[in-house]
């Protein structure tokens, strides 16, 4: 039986240098350097002493804005072993993003790589108490030269389950953004169970090319990792060019995906060595389209699994390996393999919070033992998302009467046209299928009488065979309902998205509202 009052990251990583020692922790893909667990987990140690040499102590917060490097590694679990907690913030915030971030946490220190040094710098103009620790070499201060100095023994410090490990801040479409409050629990829950969902076996080599200030890299690769005593290979973010060269030449076995990152891969022209790989499962959200799935699976010899999860809750819903495949579908609740660990509970509920009946569309919630214990400092907003334990996704999905969910959208990004909710996922999917087309954002935008339209933007594959307007809205009326068919359509080189590869739709709608005379409008 797990106790999971006592679940930390400090042994659970202990644990696996001692039956490990000699095996590879993590493989640094962008100069393929090693480093086995013993030589971590010393890594680690050095990294706790110097925290607790700069006066860090159980709860206090630290800023990284860093991309994947392995001193992010080193310097985040040393700061678990000292009760400190990680906050990791975007790569791609401006200074009045992070400014906010630094603020609400509370931080002390940043610990930042040179490119970011000019957004901190003035993130501590606005925030004196914030000390900037250089995580290269354009700082005097220099985090390395802390962890090689000689420091007095520091005391052994006790975490439990229920003690903060990370906040991650979510991207606040509306309001500001939300601290999610992650436990040392949680994540190693998630390391024993992910390689139970992904059937890993010892020694795996899971490829993380998902920004570390994301739950992706933090709970599922790197915990997953741990588990499996297996080999993290990190890479420092996610390249088209660059993800199957570092694949193969790292031996990865596993790798997880996230927004278009399947999409971009799958768009890539067929090149003879796409079989010339050791992977053998993938995991992502959301499910993609079907014919998607069958041309990576078929193209690179690997297994594509679809789930849900999010920063609030690293347990959701996963489609079943041993079971015939269902298109679309989230599949069904993910349990942790230990029978003493409570069960993950899912169910579609309407406004007011009741179980609606099963085909019927309304919000998805979950009960797990994998759960964030809130948003840090926001009361509020912690109890509209958790209720009698269950938390409210914000998702619109449903469930077949098998007990298979399926997403159908965040419920912002429903658009309701003509009395009708349209999901704006399913028409950009449908529209990305063109051949001339690679990706495809769909919004809503006000109509003239009553409820909104639909608006499109699309990116070509090939701006010297350009695809007419004519040809979008042509294929989407044979693909869809003609409630779903756009109205208006803008052609854009690239769509604006997050480090993670997701769409900022709050960019697209400003972008539109600046200057609604070029829109194409279909005859």
């Amino acid at each position: 039986m797990i106790d999971l009052a006592t679940l930390n990251l400090t042994e659970f990583f202990h644990a696996a240098a001692l039956d490990a020692p000699d095996d590879p922790f993590l493989i640094f893909a962008a100069d393929d350097s090693s480093y086995s667990y013993a030589e971590s987990d010393l890594l680690i140690e050095a990294a706790a002493a110097a925290w607790h040499g700069l006066g860090i102590r159980k709860g206090d917060r630290v800023v990284f804005m860093m991309d994947n490097s392995p001193l992010f590694v080193w310097a985040w679990l040393g700061l678990a072993r000292v009760g400190g907690v990680l906050v990791a913030l975007n790569t791609g915030f401006r200074a009045a993003e992070a400014t906010y971030v630094a603020n609400d946490c509370g931080a002390t220190f940043a610990l930042v790589d040179d490119d970011y040094l000019e957004v901190m710098t003035q993130v501590r103009a606005a925030v004196p108490a914030l000390e900037i620790l250089g995580a290269g070499d354009a700082t005097d201060r220099r985090f390395a030269d802390l962890m090689n100095t000689p420091a007095a023994p520091q005391p052994s410090i006790i975490t439990t389950g229920d003690d903060v490990v990370s906040l991650i801040y979510t991207s606040g479409t509306t309001g500001n953004p939300k601290g999610v409050m992650q436990t040392h629990r949680n994540f190693v829950l998630t390391g024993q169970a992910y390689i139970d969902w992904m059937r890993m076996q010892r020694g795996d080599r899971i490829y993380a090319c998902l920004p570390l200030f994301h739950i992706n890299s933090q709970a599922y690769s790197t915990m997953a990792a741990i588990a499996a005593r297996g080999a993290l290979v990190l890479s420092r973010r996610f390249s088209a060019t660059r993800f199957w060269p570092e694949v193969r030449r790292s031996r990865v076995t596993v790798f997880n995906f996230i927004g278009a990152m399947a999409m971009i891969l799958s768009k890539k022209a067929p090149e003879p060595d796409d079989l010339d790989n050791e992977v053998r499962i993938a995991y992502g959200v959301p499910a993609l389209a079907t014919e998607i799935v069958d041309d990576v699976e078929r193209r690179f010899g690997l297994r594509v699994l679809s789930g849900f999860g999010m920063s609030e809750t690293t347990f959701g819903l996963l489609e079943p390996l041993d079971e015939p495949r269902r298109p679309g579908t989230m599949g069904r609740p993910r349990h942790h393999p230990d029978p003493s660990v409570p069960r993950t509970e899912a169910k579609i509920v309407d406004e007011a919070g009741h179980e609606v009946a099963r085909g019927t569309v309304g919000q998805l919630v979950l009960k797990n033992a994998a759960m964030m214990l809130g948003y840090f400092r926001d009361p509020v907003r912690t109890a509209e998302a958790l209720r009698d334990d269950w938390l409210y996704t914000g998702d619109s999905a449903y469930e077949d009467a098998d007990g298979y969910f399926f997403f159908v959208d965040r419920m912002k990004d429903i658009v309701r046209r003509r009395g009708e909710n349209v999901s704006s996922l399913e028409v950009e999917r449908a529209i990305a299928r063109h051949p001339g087309i690679a990706e495809a954002a769909v919004i809503g935008v006000p109509a003239d009488l009553s409820d909104e339209e639909l608006l499109v933007y699309v990116v070509q594959r090939d701006v010297d065979a350009p695809v007419r307007p004519s040809d979008v809205f042509g294929w989407a009326a044979e693909n869809l309902a003609p409630f779903k068919v756009p109205r208006y359509l803008r052609f854009i080189d690239e769509l604006p998205k997050t480090a993670t590869a997701k769409v900022q739709k709050e960019k697209l709608r400003a972008l539109d509202a600046a200057d609604r005379e070029t829109r194409t409008v279909r005859p």
